[in-house]
C-alpha cells in the first residue's frame, strides 16, 4: 500500500475483521472461502497499514498472534476453577458401575450423557474478558498452570476475540491443544531432514511446542485447539446442558469435536464406544478414549466431586496402542514391485487388542533415523488395522550385545540385485517377473476384488501355479481352462472348485477399463488413480501411448507417478502381457470410456461411504464416474455430495458440517434409475 493511499481506523478495523472471518473458516470450520494468496495479499496490506499507523493496530488482529519472548520464562497462574482428573473405565462392566453410581447419586433413571472423544493433547484453560483473551494457561496440577499467552496467540483456531457482540464479561474455556497426524508427520520428516531430534508421538510434539519460551517456533508448529467444556463464566446464564454449552462456544468461534453426542443411560454409551472404535485409525488426530459426563449442569453441581475428580464424568479407554519389546532380529520381505522392506521380529507383546510378533522398518532410511539394532528394546505402536511399526529405541537398556542391521544386497527370493533409485527411500529387485516373490504378488494383486475380481483364485491356490509353473503371467490364468487335470491335482480342488474357478475366470473378461488399469500393478496407481486415468483418456490405446507431459495433465497424476506409467508401458514384457490379455478376450463396455464432459454428472465430486445394501461401494463409485463425476476419498468444500449409507462414521458428521449435501442408499437408487444407469 503506498503512502499515498489514505485510510482510516474503520478500514484497519473492517480488513482485521475479514482477516479473521478467513482464518475461522479455515483454521476452525476446515471450509476454507478464499485462497491462500489472497489471505496473504490481505495480510501484507494490514501490515503496511498498521506500520504507518501503529496506534490503530486491533488486539485481535492476525498480526499480534507471534509477540516476543517472555523475559522471566512461564509465570505460574491460579485456576479460578480447578482442572481436574478423570477416573477411568476400561471395560463394559466399569461404565455399567459408573452409570448405576450416577442413577443412585442422582435419585433418577435413564441418564443424559454428553460422550465426546477423548483427545490426545494438552489441555488448557483460556481466559476471555469482555470478548477479548487475556490468558492462557496450562492444566499444571490441576490448580495451578503455567500462564503460555504469548504462544497460545499464534494457534490460529484459538479466537483472540470471540465472535459476539454481547460477549460475557468473563469466561473461561477449557480445552486441548493438539498436533494432528499429518502435521506431526510433516514435522518429524522437516526435523529429519535437518539431522534433528524427532518426536516419540504427537502428544509430545504438542506439549514440546506449546513450552517454547520464544512464540515464533510455536507459531512454526501444526497445532490446534478443540474446546471441551466451559470452565467458570460471570454475567452470561449458562446453558443447563453441557452439549449445548459447547454450541455455543462454537458460535462465539471454537472449534468443537463434530463426533460430540449425546446419548440415553448406558446403553448409548456403549453403543458410541463401539461406533467411535471402528473409526478410530481414520481420524486425523490421535485420541485415547472417550469423555462422558452427566449432561445436566444442575446435576454436575448436585453430584459435586471426590478427591481430584468429578463424580459425573468418566474416561472410558480404548486398548493401548503403544508397548514396549526386544527386536529379535529382521527379515527381509519382497513386496509385488519389488521393493525390499525390513520387517522386525519381535517378541511377542499384547497391543492394541491384539498380540504382536512383527512390526515395520519400513526402509534403509527409517533403520538409519531410528538408529535401531537386533536385540534393541523398543516402544511399538499399532492402530487398528495398520502394520505395527516401531517408533523409538530405548538406549537406556542397551547392553552391547546388540548387532546392526544389514540390508542385504541381493535379493532373498530369487538373488537379483538390489538397487535403489535417486531421490527414492525404498530399495527393489530387479528381478521383475523372474522374482517368485513378485510374481506371486503381481499375480495376487490382478486377480483381487477390486481388480479383476477372480473368486475362488485366493493366495494359497495362486503359490501353487507359480510353484507348480502352472501360471507364469497373468495371461497364464486365461489358459488354465485347457488345464483342468492338472488343477484337480491341486490341493483341496474337486470338480466343483475347479469348475467354479473357470467360470470366474470366464466371467472376470467382461471388466471395466479402470478395474483392468488398476489391476495391472503400476506403481503408485490405485483406484482412485485408475479410475481418473480411465475417465481422462478414453482408451487403452490413448493412455499406452500418452507421453509424460501428456499424463501431467490429468488432475492427481504428477512427474513421479506420470514416469512410473510410462515407464510400465515403456517395457516390451508389459506390452506383451497386455495385448496377451486382450488376445484372451478381455473387454470393457465402450459406453464407460465415452467422455466425460458429456455425461450428466460432469464437473460433480462425489464421496461414498458407509455400509450400502442394495450395491457395493465400488459399483457406486464405477457408475458415478461412468456418469462423469469424479469420485473422491474425503470429504471437502468442494464435495457436491455425500452418498451415506448406514453407519457412515465421520465423513458423514464432517458434511454436515461443511453443509455439503448428503444422500441416502434410496435416493442414490432414484438418482441412478432416472438417469438410465440402472
Amino acid at each position: 500500500m503506498s503512502d499515498k493511499q489514505a485510510f482510516t481506523l474503520e478500514d484497519i478495523q473492517a480488513l482485521t475483521k475479514t482477516l479473521n472471518d478467513y482464518s475461522y473458516a479455515y483454521h476452525v470450520q476446515d471450509a476454507p472461502i478464499v485462497p491462500d494468496a489472497e489471505y496473504d495479499r490481505c495480510y501484507r496490506a494490514l501490515q503496511e497499514m498498521e506500520a504507518q499507523h501503529p496506534e490503530w493496530v486491533q488486539q485481535d488482529s492476525p498480526t499480534q498472534r507471534v509477540g516476543e519472548k517472555p523475559d522471566n520464562g512461564f509465570a505460574s497462574v491460579d485456576h479460578t476453577v480447578p482442572m481436574l482428573s478423570l477416573d477411568n473405565a476400561f471395560d463394559n462392566d466399569s461404565m455399567v458401575d459408573f452409570d448405576e453410581r450416577i442413577q443412585k447419586l442422582s435419585k433418577m433413571t435413564d441418564i443424559t450423557y454428553c460422550c465426546e472423544p477423548k483427545l490426545d493433547g494438552l489441555a488448557i484453560s483460556l481466559r476471555y474478558e469482555n470478548g477479548q483473551l487475556v490468558r492462557g494457561v496450562t492444566r499444571g496440577d490441576g490448580l495451578t498452570g503455567e500462564d503460555i499467552t504469548s504462544n497460545i496467540k499464534t494457534i490460529y483456531s484459538v479466537p483472540l476475540k470471540l465472535r459476539s457482540d454481547n460477549p460475557p464479561p468473563v469466561l473461561e474455556v477449557r480445552g486441548e491443544i493438539y498436533m494432528p497426524k499429518a502435521g506431526f508427520e510433516k514435522l518429524n520428516q522437516q526435523a529429519a531432514e535437518r539431522g534433528e531430534k524427532t518426536f516419540v508421538n504427537p502428544r509430545n510434539a504438542a506439549a514440546g511446542s506449546l513450552r517454547q519460551l520464544d512464540p515464533k517456533v510455536t507459531a512454526s508448529r501444526p497445532l490446534v485447539l478443540c474446546a471441551y467444556s466451559i470452565g467458570y463464566v460471570e454475567g452470561w446464564e449458562q446453558p443447563d446442558s453441557h452439549y449445548e454449552g459447547l454450541l455455543q462456544l462454537a458460535e462465539w468461534g471454537f472449534k468443537t469435536n463434530n463426533l460430540m453426542a449425546r446419548v440415553k443411560g448406558v446403553q448409548g454409551c456403549l453403543e458410541y464406544y463401539d461406533k467411535l472404535a471402528t473409526e478410530r485409525d481414520e481420524l486425523s488426530y490421535d485420541i485415547d478414549g472417550i469423555v462422558y459426563k452427566v449432561d445436566s449442569i444442575t446435576q454436575q453441581n448436585k453430584l459435586g466431586f471426590v478427591a481430584r475428580a468429578p463424580r459425573w464424568a468418566i474416561a472410558r479407554k480404548f486398548p493401548a496402542q503403544e508397548e514396549v519389546t526386544q527386536i529379535l532380529g529382521v527379515d527381509f520381505q519382497v513386496g509385488r514391485t519389488g521393493a525390499i522392506t525390513p520387517v522386525a521380529r519381535l517378541q511377542p507383546t499384547f497391543v492394541g487388542g491384539v498380540t504382536v510378533s512383527n512390526a515395520t522398518l519400513h526402509n534403509q532410511d527409517e533403520i538409519d533415523r531410528l538408529g535401531v539394532k537386533v536385540n534393541d528394546w523398543v516402544v511399538i505402536r499399532r492402530a487398528g488395522d495398520v502394520i505395527p511399526q516401531v517408533v523409538h529405541v530405548l538406549n537406556e537398556r542397551r547392553t552391547g550385545a546388540e548387532q546392526e542391521v544389514e540390508f542385504p544386497t541381493k535379493c532373498p527370493v530369487c538373488d537379483s540385485d538390489i538397487e535403489r533409485v535417486a531421490g527414492e527411500a525404498v530399495q527393489r529387485c530387479t528381478g521383475g517377473l523372474v522374482c517368485g516373490a513378485q510374481l506371486k504378488e503381481r499375480l495376487k494383486h490382478f486377480v483381487s476384488r477390486k481388480a479383476m475380481d477372480i473368486d475362488g483364485l485366493g493366495d494359497k491356490l495362486i503359490e501353487q501355479l507359480v510353484d507348480a509353473k502352472l501360471v507364469t503371467t497373468p495371461v497364464d490364468i486365461y489358459s488354465l481352462k485347457d488345464k483342468p487335470a492338472r488343477l484337480l491335482a491341486m490341493e483341496r480342488m474337486g470338480d466343483k472348485s475347479v469348475e467354479k474357478l473357470l467360470n470366474a475366470i470366464e466371467q472376470s473378461k467382461q471388466t471395466l477399463f479402470n478395474r483392468f488399469v488398476y489391476a495391472l500393478g503400476i506403481r503408485e496407481v490405485g483406484e482412485a488413480t485408475a479410475r481418473t486415468l480411465t475417465q481422462y483418456f478414453g482408451s487403452l490405446e490413448k493412455l499406452m501411448s500418452a507421453t509424460e507431459a501428456d499424463l501431467i495433465e490429468v488432475e492427481d497424476v504428477g512427474p513421479i507417478v506420470a514416469q512410473h506409467i510410462r515407464l510400465f508401458f515403456d517395457q516390451e514384457d508389459n506390452v506383451a502381457t497386455v495385448e496377451g490379455l486382450l488376445e484372451q478376450g478381455i473387454t470393457w463396455e465402450i459406453a464407460q470410456i465415452g467422455d466425460a464432459s458429456e455425461q450428466p454428472l460432469a464437473g460433480k465430486t462425489y464421496v461414498v461411504t458407509g455400509t450400502l445394501s442394495r450395491y457395493s461401494r465400488d459399483e457406486v463409485k464405477d457408475t458415478l464416474i461412468k456418469l462423469g463425476a469424479k469420485v473422491s476419498g474425503s470429504v471437502s468444500g468442494k464435495t457436491d455430495c455425500l452418498v451415506a449409507g448406514e453407519k457412515a462414521g465421520s465423513k458423514l458428521a464432517k458434511a454436515q458440517s461443511l453443509n455439503v449435501p448428503v444422500m441416502d442408499e434410496e435416493a442414490l437408487h432414484q438418482m441412478l434409475t432416472d438417469l438410465g444407469a440402472v
